[in-house]
Parts: C-alpha cells; structure tokens; sequence
C-alpha cells in the first residue's frame, strides 16, 4: 500500500473485481469516465497525501490502526447520516456513495449494525486509503469528490462525512453539483461537518495542527455554507441540522476505557509529536486534553462532557466524549 502513485492499470484492475463481485455498483459506474480520469491522475507528479503511508509523511497508517482498534468509535454518529440516507427514497435496497471513505469504514459499520438495506461504494482520493479498503474486500474507488465517477442519477444516497473539510472552499460547490448529479430523484445528499469555532475545530487547531505529523490547516464548513452550496447545486429541499456524533470506547475497566479513548484519537490524528514527547503517558495527556476542549454547554444545547459509565450486564465501561456535528440534508426533487 505504499506511496502516493496510482496507474491506469491499478483503476482497471479496481474496476475489474467490481464488475465481477459487485455487477449492481459497477452498473452504476460511468466506466469511461473513471478510465480517463485515472489516466490524468497517473500523469500527475506525487501528491501531498495526507492519509499515505509513512514513507510519504502521511498519517494513513496510524489512521487504520485506530479504526481496527476500535471499528465502533464513531458508530453512533455513522449509524445517524446512514438513517437520512434510507429514509429517503422508497427504494427496497439504496446504494450509496461514500464520498470521504477512507479505508471503507462506513462499509464496515453497517455491515456491524445489519444495515442489509444498503450497498455503499467506498471513494477517496488517496491511494493508500483505497487499497486498504480493497485489502478488507470492501469495494472502493479512487475519485475526487468534486468529480465523481458515477453516472448520472444512478444512486440512491451520496454521504460526504468525516473530512469535507479538507476539500478546499473552491470546489466545494462542485462537490454539491456532483452530487446532484448522480442522484436519482428522491435521492438524498448528506454533508457532514463541524462548524467554525467549534470544540472540534478548536480540538484541529490547537491539538491536531500542532502535534500530528501532516498539521491540519483546513477551513471548516459554516451553516450558510452548507446550505448555500447544496441549495446552489439545485436540491428542492435543504434541512441543516445538528446531531450528536461522539466518540466512543469500551474496556473492562474504567481507566482502561479513558485510555483506550485517548490511543483512539493520538492514532486517529497522528499525534506522533506527543507520543514522543509523552512516551507511555501519551493516551493520558491526549485524553485529559480532549476532555478539556469538549467540556461545553451552549443555550441552544444541554450541557455536554465527557462521561464514564458501566453496564452490569456485559460487565464493562464506556468512555464517551461528545461531539455535536452540523448536517446538510438535501433531497433531490422527483
């Protein structure tokens, strides 16, 4: 999975075991379209990849490594942008496109949570990402989100989640045409983020951009943003909402449980600056920190913080830390 290269032949190849293991995704594919595209791409010197593997100073690696750990943090919250998505068309089985899908685990939430309704293609624009779905047999493609390989209203849902920050402002509102685009009617766009001056955007800024190896100097979505872009690609209805989207961790003990949140996010977000500054005291300080910057109550909100708890029946303990994401709910008129 190493580098940030990726061949016309590797673009075939992925396309080839769709067709074959997956025919009703790969009929939604404008196959020319990709072929061309992955040509270009091909043709482009190295990329600043921030979710490649170490040799090309990437924090992929530390990335998959928190996802395997704890495949559930963040479940909650994905369980809630897959619900927009299937209540909207009445279509028995939605297949949806996973715009931001890293190593495909969106795909490996549902398949957790028995979400038999959907079929979800995993795209990214990072090769190392791409490979490490189709390393855990989840069907994935390499695209940018502002030029999807789909055809026209050929889907039933686009989730555009955790990272739509990093697409940079000036593409954004081809993101949400994109979007519209492929879409069927009643098809149903989710746009994910968290908001300007945010605990989560204080948590990028003073944590992430500070001591991870790739730093984080991205510009976060606002309300009117979020709005404007999908109201501009031509949505009939637009809803902006908020929803909790915590992280989550289990352990036998309470302790263990901080803890293991606290690894969570240092191998998340690459921290590597404090593990090495902190060594096996790393997860404490990251914990202790996170704790300080989602300790919140806003008038529009109840009071949030993180919190410990026990269930007697399985014997364990959960460590949550809130988060409140802001959504873009967009459905495509008939």
């Amino acid at each position: 999975m190493r580098g940030t290269r990726f061949t016309s032949g590797e673009m075939d190849g992925h396309l080839g075991r769709i067709r074959r293991d997956h025919p009703d995704l790969y009929g939604r594919l404008d196959v020319e379209r990709a072929r061309s595209w992955a040509q270009d791409f091909a043709g482009l010197e190295p990329f600043e990849d921030d979710f490649g593997d170490t040799t090309s100073h990437g924090r992929g690696a530390s990335y998959l490594r928190a996802q395997a750990h704890n495949v559930r943090a963040r479940a909650a919250g994905i369980a809630q942008l897959l619900g927009y998505i299937r209540a909207g068309s009445d279509t028995s089985r939605k297949t949806v496109v996973d715009v931001l899908g890293g190593d495909g685990l969106i795909q490996r939430v549902a398949a957790l949570l028995r979400l038999a309704d959907l079929s979800i293609l995993t795209c990214d624009v990072s090769p190392y990402m791409v490979r490490a779905a189709w390393e855990s047999n989840y069907p994935a493609l390499l695209q940018r989100a502002d030029f999807m390989l789909q055809r026209d209203n050929s889907v039933e849902g686009v989730l555009i989640a955790y990272g739509s920050h990093h697409i940079a402002p000036h593409h954004r509102v081809q993101l949400a045409r994109e979007s519209y685009r492929v879409l069927r009617p009643r098809g149903v766009a989710v746009l994910h983020d968290f908001l300007v001056g945010s605990p989560m955007d204080t948590w990028f800024t003073d944590v992430v951009d500070r001591y991870s190896r790739t730093g984080h100097k991205f510009e976060h979505f606002t309300r009117e943003e979020i709005r404007g872009c999908l109201v501009g690609a031509g949505f009939g209805r637009v809803d902006v909402i908020e929803m909790a989207d915590p992280y989550v961790a289990t352990a036998p003990r309470a302790d263990q449980a901080e803890l293991a949140l606290g690894r969570y996010l240092s191998d998340m977000y690459g921290l590597v600056e404090i593990q090495d500054a902190y060594g096996p005291h790393a997860d404490r300080w990251v914990i202790d920190r996170a704790k300080e910057i989602f300790h919140h109550s806003r008038a529009d909100t109840a009071p949030s913080e993180f919190t410990l708890r026990h269930d007697p029946r399985r014997d364990l303990w959960t460590a949550t830390l809130p988060r409140m994401a802001v959504v873009g709910v967009a459905t495509k008129s008939a």
